[in-house]
């Protein structure tokens, strides 16, 4: 098993975000996490990278408990994230920012940022270019290659489809999907757009109040009521 949270909860201060969230990923398994806003999805991905401390539950990462660890400690283990808004260095260059990628693995910077690239060609002639004035389609390659050359072995990727061209999400797809059927990655997709989620997703947690309380399967997005219901979103 690859990850396994059982019970956890987290916050922001005194208000309680996530109630008892309980849920396991194996490896190589790619699963989507939908929920009306305001239910705890980014809150969850925070949690699990460590940027939230648990107050309740326990999370295992590969048979580690990681509940108290902090995040460059499940960095080095392999855990890998995404953020919502890409967070990318504006102010240094496309190869500076894949550079911060590298500083938590051993091994040759210019061979881990040669080997991603080849799976980002749309990223090779603008490695000189500073991230702000990247495209929002750019940037998100840019900040998914980053996480990519930090070698990790589960992403957890936060709304990466949000404000940016239909050609670049057909392009994260097949990136993903080529990293899941060549290294095993494993990934937790925090999403909105119903199609992209589908696409690369083997079951999908519904998630409302900050609790786990549905799996269904992508073909259940097809299902106007369930969407409406559970996820927010009119089809």
């Amino acid at each position: 098993m690859m990850l396994d949270v059982q019970g956890l909860r987290t916050g922001y201060g005194r208000i309680p975000i996530l109630n008892g969230v309980s849920f396991t990923v194996k490896v190589g398994e790619f699963i989507g996490i939908l929920g009306h806003n305001g239910m705890g999805k980014t809150t969850l991905l925070k949690a699990l990278m460590g940027y939230l401390p648990a107050t309740g539950g326990l999370v295992r990462f590969d048979g580690d408990d990681v509940t108290a660890a902090e995040p460059y400690q499940r960095a080095r283990l392999g855990l890998g994230y995404v953020p919502q808004g890409r967070e990318i260095f504006s102010g240094l260059t496309v190869y500076d920012n894949l550079r911060m990628g590298c500083t938590k693995q051993a091994g040759s910077e210019r061979d881990t940022i040669a080997e991603v690239l080849e799976e980002f060609p749309r990223l090779k002639p603008l490695l000189d270019r500073s991230g702000g004035a990247l495209s929002g389609g750019e940037q998100q390659l840019l900040a998914l290659a980053r996480c990519l050359c930090g070698k990790p072995r589960l992403v957890l990727l936060d709304e990466p489809t949000e404000g940016i061209q239909p050609s670049i999400i057909d392009e994260i797809v097949e990136i993903l999907l080529q990293q899941r059927n060549k290294s095993g990655l494993t990934m937790i997709l925090v999403e909105q757009n119903l199609d992209f989620i589908a696409a690369l997703s083997k079951r999908i947690l519904i998630i409302q109040k900050g609790t786990i309380t549905r799996e269904v399967r992508p073909d259940d997005l097809g299902d106007p009521s369930l969407v409406g219901e559970f996820i927010g979103i009119t089809t």
